[in-house]
């Protein structure tokens, strides 16, 4: 049977010796090209401006960089849980903190090596363009020490992988992306696709390459991790963002059926316009919930500066240190109280005692020695419907 237009435009499937068909996607552009028309085009302009007013959100906050190291950290935790981890923004939170809990998650150090992968990325774009090379490296820095260290960390892969159920064969796979001989060659058509002018809007252009990715699928853990971090990086080195403050693994969690079906789509009937469209209320959506989130935390923070400084009289100043701090630091002990403010022990107590009675700090350990405290106001805020949910592994 002779394949249609519609069904080659992502790609082909190729039969290959040990019988199994692997998928072997067309370099981007499509073609036929993305028609911009109609509401294609309404929610690119919804999903620009959704982001103009995100960046312009974030630059209002008074220190934004402490709003982005707890940002990444919920997306640390959510895009973790769609790979199978157990760990809650809390239980990452509490581990900052140094807080021992047999009944914390074992997965946590994932959550950690996310976190840094993040942050290595964002690093080295300062001086090296998003490639190959970037994406191998932040793979290497993902993977480095925990669970899936043995897959080859920083390395394409030179085996055949698949998707699909857990325990399923190669020959019962769902997708099963291009062989390794393949993926030089389209991760270097990507390459130049992302460096090649084009008409293309740049959300445009990031959807396509996020989908292109996840159907390349170079590494033998992790793919899914790189794909979504590359989404920031690509907003980031652009500057569109001037903080890295666009995850859309929320997104893609809480409608995580449909964003399978929607790339599956792509590969089996070329419906790019449908997965773009997919793509682009995510980037609305996700855009609004951090504008949102920008918004609460400044009134928080107005709010408990009021508090402090009606509350605490001739303390308030160091109240206030402790509340800047705990934006970047949302558990703290007395001890750190301590050493933040320089006083003795018992004047440190004292302050976090007042902090408790006035509702700003909470003791949530539930011990009478090393204490925790937890800013859980501000947590709060961060936390979303699904943001805590148990995910079975992909």
């Amino acid at each position: 049977m002779m394949e249609s237009d519609s069904q080659i435009r992502a790609g082909r499937y190729v039969n290959q010796d040990a019988d199994y068909r692997a998928f072997i996607p067309s370099p981007l552009p499509p073609a036929p090209p993305i028609k911009l028309e109609g509401e294609l085009q309404d929610l690119l302009s919804r999903a620009d401006r959704a982001l103009g007013r995100l960046d312009g959100s974030i630059q209002t906050l008074p220190n934004p960089d402490l709003f982005v190291a707890m940002y990444v950290r919920k997306e640390a935790v959510l895009s973790s849980q769609i790979e199978g981890t157990q760990s809650s923004l809390q239980d990452v939170l509490a581990a900052e903190a140094r807080v021992l809990s047999p009944k914390r998650p074992r997965d946590v150090n994932e959550v950690f090596r996310y976190v840094n992968a993040m942050n290595y990325g964002l690093e080295r774009l300062k001086s090296l363009p998003i490639s190959v090379r970037l994406v191998r490296e932040i793979h290497r820095e993902l993977l480095a020490g925990v669970r899936g260290r043995h897959l080859t960390p920083g390395e394409l892969r030179t085996s055949q992988n698949w998707i699909g159920p857990s325990g399923c064969t190669l020959a019962e796979a769902s997708f099963v992306p291009p062989p390794p001989h393949e993926v030089p060659q389209a991760l270097s058509d990507l390459e130049s696709f992302l460096h090649t002018d084009t008409q293309l809007p740049l959300l445009i252009k990031i959807g396509l390459t996020h989908a292109q990715f996840e159907t390349i699928h170079p590494f033998l853990d992790g793919n899914g991790r790189i794909g979504r971090l590359l989404i920031t990086f690509l907003l980031c080195e652009k500057e569109v963002l001037l903080k890295p403050v666009l995850y859309l693994s929320y997104y893609f969690k809480r409608y995580r059926r449909q964003y399978y079906e929607h790339l599956q789509a792509v590969r089996d009937h070329g419906q790019w316009d449908q997965w773009l469209a997919f793509f682009l209320q995510g980037v609305f959506e996700v855009s609004q919930q951090a504008t949102d989130t920008a918004r609460q935390i400044l009134t928080l923070r107005e709010q408990h500066r009021q508090t402090i400084t009606e509350q605490l009289g001739r303390a308030a100043g160091n109240g206030h240190r402790v509340l800047e701090h705990l934006y970047q630091h949302p558990i703290i002990s007395v001890a750190d109280v301590r050493n933040l403010i320089g006083a003795t022990y018992t004047a440190a107590n004292n302050l976090v005692a007042r902090l408790v009675e006035h509702g700003i700090t909470h003791e949530f350990t539930g011990r009478k020695r090393n204490r925790r405290f937890i800013y859980r106001d501000y947590i709060r805020l961060f936390h979303n419907e699904n943001g805590n949910d148990k995910q079975e592994g992909r």
